[in-house]
């Protein structure tokens, strides 16, 4: 009677994990064996770990990963694809994050930009940072709606709190003057501060162009370039071979 009041307490304060772990505690005769701080110490170890669980559950659930299940363990060396095995191991660790720096990811269609992107989201997630993936085009859409409806303020604020930003499919179709304006207010928030991913077909070299407006390209640019790793994907489209 009093173990199942002390369990209905702990849930009742949200310690979920101190509650499954003193249910198992009980039926483990070997715990009577320990001490009162032994015995406690695993409990509060077990809380920290739930609530770790459930907060990396949370982040990667908020950044709406297209390929949610891509892991940076799992990344393929084996194909001649331009992938440096130092710097992926270099990016895992996940500093570039702590220093606001980006990455951008450029090659070809199929070899990989967007799988690799959301293994580096996954992997900042699992470290603790909050992630987004977007498409560059359903951005910009949505932005556009932002400013009609009049919450383009709030979308803009809770960018600048994400602490990666995945843009996918940059360089697709060239942007109008309003979204350039908008990519400079997105990246103006983010630069020294937060990171991005970029994903482009695009060689960086024609991005200047891409974008059209010198000044604002130029801005834009430096904001972006500053500071930022560059991952060259080359080969054969992996879609390819999958039909192979």
């Amino acid at each position: 009677m009093m173990m199942q009041h002390t369990l209905n307490q702990l849930r009742g304060l949200k310690l979920d994990g101190m509650a499954r772990a003193f249910e198992d505690q009980a039926t483990q005769s070997a715990m009577a064996a320990l001490s009162f701080e032994e015995r406690f110490s695993m409990l509060v170890d077990r809380e920290s770990a739930w609530r770790d669980s459930r907060r990396i559950e949370r982040l990667l659930r908020q950044a709406k990963l297209k390929h949610p299940s891509a892991a940076i363990e799992d990344v393929d060396y084996r194909a001649a694809r331009g992938i440096d095995k130092h710097m992926i191991a270099s990016l895992a660790n996940c500093d570039w994050l702590r220093q606001a720096h980006n990455v951008l990811l450029i090659g070809a269609t199929g070899l990989g930009k967007t799988w690799l992107a959301c293994a580096l989201a996954q992997t900042a997630c699992r470290h603790g940072f909050s992630a987004l993936y977007a498409r560059l085009p359903r951005l910009l859409e949505e932005l556009r709606i932002a400013h009609a409806d009049g919450s383009f303020a709030r979308k803009l604020a809770a960018l600048a709190r994400t602490d990666l930003i995945v843009i996918d499919d940059w360089g697709l179709n060239a942007p109008a003057p309003s979204e350039r304006a908008d990519l400079l207010e997105i990246l103006d928030d983010r630069v020294g501060a937060k990171s991005t991913i970029v994903t482009s077909q695009l060689p960086v070299d024609q991005w200047h162009a891409y974008l059209g407006d010198p000044t604002l390209a130029d801005a834009i640019l430096d904001r972006l370039i500053h500071s930022a790793h560059r991952i060259t994907l080359k080969g054969e489209s992996l879609r390819k071979k999958e039909k192979l």
